[in-house]
């Protein structure tokens, strides 16, 4: 059978628990025969994963984070998303473009439009502009999530930023959320670590994404 590609984003502050769901998706899908490519950003690609570390733990300039993020996202749409998707696999992200909406634009508050302008070019296709066909938004209070962090491992540049910084990226995937709501796919990540994958799983199959 030929399928038609699918790509899918996990979105959510740190700690909010995406990172635990979307192993468990890959293998949902891989059960029903599809082929999954399973990846991140910042990173994806030898030159991406470089990027990725500069911006985790070296200090810089907000446009400078932008610009490094956006190199890295082009590397890696041209390396692995897009062919993945021609090949009509199902890609598994974690964090694209609305982490950088709500990190470095409401959470470091960088200017909005450099963004979209940095978006435009890096995601445009013969098609339009490349998003995700799917994102799954793990929503959490920030509160709560700094509590799941605390003492975890050692935390790199975002991780260790306090809790209103946080609150302002949680509103920044709200916006992005109202702004596309049909893309979205909102969970309640406050809830226990079946109770949330249950959520998933049930949003998956009522969109037909995935059979029961």
């Amino acid at each position: 059978m030929t399928h038609t590609g699918l790509f899918i984003s996990f979105e959510g502050i740190d700690g909010a628990g995406k990172s635990t769901h979307i192993d468990g998706l890959a293998k949902a899908f891989k059960a029903q025969g599809r082929h999954v490519t399973l990846t991140r950003e910042p990173g994806g690609t030898p030159l991406a994963e470089k990027l990725r570390d500069m911006v985790l733990h070296d200090a810089m300039d907000p446009l400078t984070e932008a610009l490094l993020i956006f190199a890295a996202r082009r590397d890696h749409l041209q390396q692995i998303i897009e062919p993945a998707l021609a090949r009509g696999e199902v890609v598994l992200c974690d964090r694209f473009t609305d982490a950088t909406f709500a990190y470095q634009g409401s959470g470091r508050g960088f200017d909005i439009t450099v963004l979209q302008q940095l978006e435009a070019w890096v995601q445009h296709t013969p098609t339009g502009l490349r998003q995700p066909d799917v994102t799954v938004w793990f929503e959490l209070q920030p509160d709560i999530a700094a509590e799941r962090l605390a003492g975890a491992r050692v935390p790199d540049r975002f991780e260790s930023q306090p809790v209103a910084f946080f609150q302002k990226v949680s509103d920044g995937y709200a916006q992005r959320a109202q702004g596309d709501p049909q893309r979205f796919v909102r969970l309640d990540a406050a809830q226990t670590r079946d109770a949330v994958w249950q959520q998933l799983h049930q949003q998956f199959v009522q969109h037909k994404w995935l059979t029961a």
